[in-house]
């Protein structure tokens, strides 16, 4: 994993169907990040929810991007289920979570730095995959 001496952390959320390939991720997260104005080099790692943790696709991203993937339960994500953009009733009946994406990757901000974290690219959606970039600032050290 990376992380800048300084500035925040960013942390991108992903979603996906099964199936979904790298190249199909790559490209959501370079166009999200791109419309931002936001470079890969400042990106400190991926987030998604556990029962994706054995996917090819985010497996694959993830290591092309030289980025870790952590995961979380749906029941670690529902705590962050107020702060969502967007409540997916369908993400809900697959996953237990209704928002993978904004979730995953307000928790890892978190995780990796200060509380709380937001939502600086909210839900962006694919015909495959979701994408959401979270932002906290480094712990003092």
């Amino acid at each position: 994993m990376r992380e800048a001496a300084t500035g925040p952390i960013l942390v991108i959320g992903l979603g996906c169907r099964q199936g979904c390939s790298a190249e199909h991720l790559r490209a959501l997260i370079e166009h999200s990040l791109g419309k931002a104005g936001i470079s890969l080099s400042e990106i400190s790692a991926l987030a998604s929810i556990d029962t994706k943790q054995h996917e090819p696709g985010l497996l694959q991203v993830a290591a092309h991007l030289n980025l870790r993937l952590e995961v979380f339960s749906a029941e670690q994500l529902a705590p962050y289920t107020s702060r969502l953009s967007h409540h997916s009733t369908l993400a809900f009946e697959h996953t237990g979570c209704f928002g993978i994406a904004e979730s995953a990757s307000l928790a890892l901000s978190e995780q990796l730095g200060t509380w709380p974290a937001s939502l600086l690219i909210t839900l962006q959606k694919s015909s495959a995959a979701t994408f959401a970039l979270a932002s906290s600032e480094q712990k003092p050290r």
